[in-house]
């Protein structure tokens, strides 16, 4: 078996020597990931300050989630992009020296460093938050519904399931569409406001 990689480890997934279907991967990349690009981007732009790097990044990360899936395709989607991307801009700092390594005592501390907002971030934040508030009430009631209580609230797809009332497949299916929704809907907002700029 191979050796784990650190974005393995720190997701707690392991994966398999075993090879995963091409047409699988393109499925699961295009149905789990890019729904989660608006998040990658929020991050990504949070988390590093040459925004023109920014494509590159989002680019790259893509790249490491395809070569991990080819092995085995996650679990849980959203962490493994999250650490993905972290991973991938510790190692960026770590290249170009913007922060000497050995200045950092742990590792975890670059990530508190990096992770501290300033006023504009908090200001920028809080624009963001009214964005998404606005996207959440222009979802249907159940897509929304299934978001506030898995993504906001934090519960799991039995839980929601029992509390909306219906199945965890129906669960799954009001996640997906209310999640690809607000996708569209928060990008569509940013392209025309990019546009007008």
């Amino acid at each position: 078996m191979g050796e784990t990689t650190e974005t393995e480890r720190e997701s707690g997934l392991r994966f398999q020597d075993a090879s995963v279907n091409a047409s699988e991967v393109s499925t699961w990349f295009v149905h789990e990931v890019l729904p989660l690009e608006a998040i990658l981007m929020h991050y990504l732009q949070h988390n590093w300050q040459n925004a023109s790097d920014i494509i590159d990044l989002r680019q790259e990360v893509y790249v490491r989630l395809l070569e991990a899936a080819q092995k085995e395709i996650p679990e849980h989607t959203k962490r493994f992009v999250l650490i993905t991307a972290r991973n991938l801009l510790i190692d960026r700092v770590r290249r170009e020296h913007v922060v000497p390594i050995d200045a950092v005592a742990d590792v975890d501390a670059l990530g508190v460093a990096i992770d501290s907002p300033g006023p504009d971030r908090e200001m920028i934040a809080r624009d963001e938050l009214r964005q998404l508030r606005i996207a959440l009430d222009r979802l249907p009631p159940r897509c929304r519904e299934a978001i506030v209580l898995g993504h906001i609230e934090g519960c799991s797809g039995q839980e929601i399931a029992a509390r909306m009332g219906v199945s965890e497949a129906a669960v799954s299916k009001h996640l997906k569409n209310g999640i690809r929704a607000l996708t569209n809907l928060l990008y569509g907002e940013l392209a025309d406001r990019t546009k007008t700029s």
